[in-house]
C-alpha cells in the first residue's frame, strides 16, 4: 500500500493506493482518518488505514500539491559509505560501524520541488538512497525486532554541497543546505516490499541519464542493523527518518566531475517504490 500525504486548495489530505489508482479524501470531507504525519506520529495502522481510503473518490495526484510525508522529523539520521561501490569511488576502507550524520528538516523539499544550488558553490552533488520512516519508538532494540518498528519506506536524495562537506571531517553543514534534501512522493508500508526492503533495484537518473544502479541488499548495514546500532545510543521516535546511504556513481567521483545544473532533472526510483523527482534550480 501507497499512502501519501497532499494538499488541494490550502486544505491537507491522505490518499492510498493499492496499484489500482490513488483514493483519499481531504481534512474538510466526512471519513478523514487524519494527515500522514499525524498518524505515523500515533503509530496508527497505516495498511488499514489505506484499505479504508480505497473506497473514497478517486484523487488525481497531478492536480494536487504532493507534501513531505514527514515534513518535521524528530531526527533524520543519515548514514554515509554504506554501499562498496561508493566506498571504492571515495578510496575509503569498509566501515566496521556505520558513518551516522544529521540533517534537519530545514533543509527538506517535497517531490517536484525545486532543489537548490546555493550562490556559494556549484558543486551540487546527487545522491539517491532509500528512505525508512519509524513508527514505533523505542531504544536499544534488537535487530530480530527491528522491522517491527518502521512506519515505512520512501525514497530521498541526499543532495549534497561538495566543497562546503569536505571542508572538515564533520559533514554537518555540506549536507544540510536549505532545499537540498528531497524526500517523498510517499510512503509505501512495509507489507509491499520485501522485509527491511532488501533487494530491491535503486536508481539515480540525471536528465533521464542512469549514473547510479545497485540494489538494496547490497547495503553494507542492512534495515534492521542499522535501527539495532543507531538505537544502542539514541532512542527512536515515531517520525524519525534513517536514510540509508547511497551507491556508487556520486558525481564527485566521476572524471572529470558531473554536479547538478540549473535546468537539470533527477529522479530516485526503488523498485516497489516509486519514483521521486526534482528538478534543479539556482537559489
Amino acid at each position: 500500500m501507497r499512502v501519501v500525504h497532499f494538499e488541494k486548495g490550502g486544505v491537507p489530505g491522505i490518499a492510498a493506493d493499492d496499484g489500482a489508482g490513488w483514493h483519499g479524501v481531504t481534512e474538510r470531507e466526512s471519513g478523514f482518518p487524519g494527515t500522514l504525519p499525524e498518524l505515523i506520529a500515533q503509530d496508527a495502522d497505516l495498511l488499514r488505514t489505506g484499505r479504508n481510503l480505497l473506497a473514497m473518490p478517486a484523487i488525481d495526484l497531478n492536480a494536487v500539491r504532493i507534501l513531505l510525508p514527514v515534513p518535521q522529523p524528530p531526527k533524520i539520521l543519515c548514514v554515509g559509505l554504506n554501499y562498496d561501490d561508493h566506498l571504492e569511488e571515495s578510496g575509503l576502507k569498509k566501515p566496521a560501524y556505520p558513518e551516522i550524520f544529521a540533517r534537519f528538516a530545514t533543509s527538506l523539499i517535497a517531490h517536484r520541488e525545486p532543489i537548490r544550488r546555493p550562490r556559494e558553490s556549484s558543486a551540487l552533488d546527487y545522491e539517491a538512497e532509500l528512505a525508512v520512516v519509524i513508527g514505533r519508538g523505542g531504544r536499544r532494540i534488537h535487530r530480530d525486532r527491528a522491522l517491527d518498528h518502521v512506519a515505512g519506506y520512501s525514497l530521498f536524495n541526499d543532495a549534497t554541497i561538495r566543497d562546503f562537506q569536505l571542508r572538515t571531517p564533520q559533514w554537518t553543514v555540506g549536507k544540510n543546505f536549505d532545499a537540498t534534501g528531497a524526500f517523498g512522493p510517499w510512503l509505501v508500508t512495509p507489507d509491499a516490499v520485501p522485509p527491511g526492503a532488501q533487494g530491491l533495484r535503486i536508481q539515480g537518473r540525471l536528465n533521464g541519464r542512469v549514473m547510479q544502479e545497485s540494489r538494496t541488499d547490497l547495503l553494507i548495514f542492512s534495515v534492521p542493523v542499522l535501527i539495532e546500532m543507531i538505537s544502542v545510543a539514541i532512542s527512536l521516535e515515531p517520525g524519525d527518518v534513517i536514510i540509508t546511504g547511497t551507491p556508487g556513481g556520486v558525481g564527485a567521483a566521476r572524471k572529470p566531475p558531473v554536479f547538478m545544473q540549473p535546468g537539470d532533472v533527477f529522479e530516485v526510483e526503488i523498485e516497489g517504490v516509486g519514483v521521486l523527482t526534482n528538478p534543479v534550480q539556482d537559489e
